[in-house]
């Protein structure tokens, strides 16, 4: 196997949104004419085939694996390897743009975009993805960013850490911030030791005349072939030895220091509310929820992921010992307030803990007045302590159904059948 692919190469399209034969018309014949080299990686602009027909795009997901079909064919006649945004069609919810790596056997993999671009109001008609894992291919390891993604380091430094050399970014990207482009794609490859293949496309959309300016950046920060603002193809020879030498010095993508006291996340209300007051002057979606949290268990954390995803921030209501005593009995809680609010801390989706006393959360939840008010699917709207508040204020109200069966209760029952240690016989 080798360790990266020798070639890459930008092939920058005019997408024309909402129309899929003109745009696969488009793209066979610029490939026609790039010439480009077996094992060439080629990089295709953010949602090259359909554009950005969000209303639509329910319609033109479904059209995708035909698409892919289409490149697999292209892949298997030229020998090369595609990587391109697609919309990806999901049962009983919105799509995802998705790039996808297809080569001469088919799809090898996929990246799902993580940031929507809120001022497009993509989120209405996506859904984001939730994990940033690099795509394996007989050429090592490719990361992937998709257009918006460009702007969030982390995602770049979680793939390249994972062992990736080279990043593939599908884009489309106005001509009003090419600047920034130009700054992040640069940065990407600087700050990774990586080799970047961005691709954007070029030409008139609703929102404006895209950026074009294709980049194959070497790890550097050394552009090694650029397009200009039209139609073009570009193409470069990827030699690994540069990499190693850049990494051999220093090499900052294996650099991850711990640098954070997750017993920090444990504040007071007054303090919450003051560190809450300016996370939202970012604009940031506040997500709530809480529970006593009782022997904490992958039922728990399952939910308290799949609540963080629906913001920027979650904040964890954790019922106080006197408050669990009230509600489960004077058995209960197992473990003290401050060793539950030290367990949930340490859970990388959880951003704070607060501590309340009261049966109910409210006094908490209208103190806060979070954008999302989460709880479980088995609790009605009706029922969920808080909901009239939120929706009030703007907000919504989120169930999320439970993927695991699991439950505290049922950990304790099944301790409790076990002899202690000290009461067993002898064998």
């Amino acid at each position: 196997m080798n360790n990266m692919f020798p070639f890459a190469a930008c092939l920058q399209i005019e997408v024309c949104p909402g129309e899929i034969e003109i745009n696969l018309q488009r793209f066979q014949a610029l490939l026609a004419t790039a010439q480009l080299p077996k094992n060439t990686l080629v990089v295709l602009p953010e949602l090259w085939a359909s554009g950005f027909a969000l209303p639509q795009a329910a319609f033109f997901a479904e059209q995708t694996p035909t698409i892919l079909k289409l490149l697999q064919r292209e892949a298997a006649e030229h020998g090369l390897w595609f990587a391109g945004s697609l919309l990806e069609p999901q049962a009983g919810g919105k799509p995802y743009n998705t790039l996808f790596l297809v080569g001469p056997e088919g799809v090898l993999g996929k990246y799902q975009k993580q940031h929507l671009f809120r001022f497009w109001q993509e989120e209405q008609y996506l859904q984001a993805g939730q994990e940033p894992l690099p795509i394996n291919t007989p050429f090592g390891l490719l990361g992937g960013l998709i257009c918006y993604d460009l702007r969030f380091p982390e995602l770049c430094r979680q793939q390249v850490f994972a062992g990736s050399k080279l990043i593939a970014i599908a884009a489309q990207w106005p001509l009003l911030r090419l600047d920034h482009w130009r700054l992040l794609v640069q940065a990407r490859a600087v700050e990774n030791q990586a080799f970047v293949v961005a691709c954007n496309g070029c030409g008139l959309v609703k929102e404006g005349k895209l950026a074009g300016h294709s980049l194959i950046v070497d790890p550097t920060g050394r552009i090694l072939a650029e397009t200009g603002e039209e139609t073009a193809c570009i193409q470069s020879a990827l030699n690994e030895e540069d990499l190693e030498a850049v990494r051999n010095r220093f090499c900052t993508g294996g650099e991850q220091p711990w640098l954070r006291r997750d017993a920090s996340k444990i504040v007071d209300l007054e303090t919450l509310q003051e560190r809450l007051a300016l996370i939202r002057q970012q604009k940031s979606k506040i997500v709530f929820t809480n529970g006593c949290f009782d022997l904490l268990h992958a039922g728990h954390v399952d939910y308290l992921e799949q609540a963080r995803a629906c913001g920027d921030c979650l904040v964890v209501g954790l019922n106080a010992d006197s408050s669990v005593r009230q509600l489960k009995g004077p058995s209960r809680p197992v473990n003290c307030e401050q060793e539950r609010a030290r367990v949930l801390a340490a859970l990388g989706c959880v951003d704070f803990v607060v501590v309340f006393a009261e049966e109910t959360p409210l006094k908490l939840i209208t103190a806060l007045l979070p954008d999302v008010l989460v709880k479980g699917a088995d609790w009605s709207e009706e029922q969920i302590v808080g909901a009239v508040e939120v929706k009030a204020a703007g907000g919504e109200v989120q169930r999320i159904a439970f993927r695991r069966n699991c439950s505290t209760s049922a950990i304790i029952e099944n301790i409790q059948q076990y002899p202690l240690a000290s009461q067993k016989k002898p064998s």
